[in-house]
Parts: C-alpha cells; structure tokens; sequence
C-alpha cells in the first residue's frame, strides 16, 4: 500500500504492518476524543515514525497514487479531526 504523509513524501508499506499501525490509530482517535492534545501529539508522532520506520521511501519524482494520506506531524486536532472516518486515519 502506498501511504502519502502530507508534506513528506510518500512510502510504500506492506499489509503486514497495518496491525501494529491501527494500536496506534485506535490510540489517537481515542485521545482525540478525549481533547488529551498531549496525548495526541505523541502518538500522532508515534504513528508517523511506525510509517517511516516500516516503509520504504519511494523516490522524490515518484507519483504514485496514495491509498492512504497522513496528517502531517505539525497538524492541529482540529485538522487531524477533518481527516478522520469512522476508522480512524487508518481504515480497519
């Protein structure tokens, strides 16, 4: 699966990754639920290093379509909140 973070780059990651990214997820959407900002920055950080850590960077001049876009890391709650589903950032 190709997974964009917004102004990053995009990284290519194998499904095998998704259970541990979804704790994760499921971590953020609850304290963003709970307006724990603190709470929020850190496991929003938590999960864009999982990406980075996991993936593998595709080229700068390489476009492919993203099946999933990330928040950057500076992004607000409020920002983040415009992005969810009912899954959370990541779906499942």
């Amino acid at each position: 699966m190709i997974v964009r973070i917004m102004g990053e780059g995009q990284v290519e990651l194998a499904d095998g990754h998704f259970t541990e990214l979804n704790k994760l997820d499921d971590e953020l959407l609850a304290e963003m639920e709970g307006g724990d900002e603190a709470g929020f920055r850190r496991t929003l950080g938590a999960l864009l290093e999982a990406v980075r850590r996991l993936g593998e960077p595709l080229p700068d001049d390489a476009l492919e379509p993203s099946e999933l876009i990330l928040p950057a890391p500076d992004a607000t709650l409020d920002e983040v909140r415009e992005m969810l589903s009912d899954d959370g950032l990541i779906p499942g």
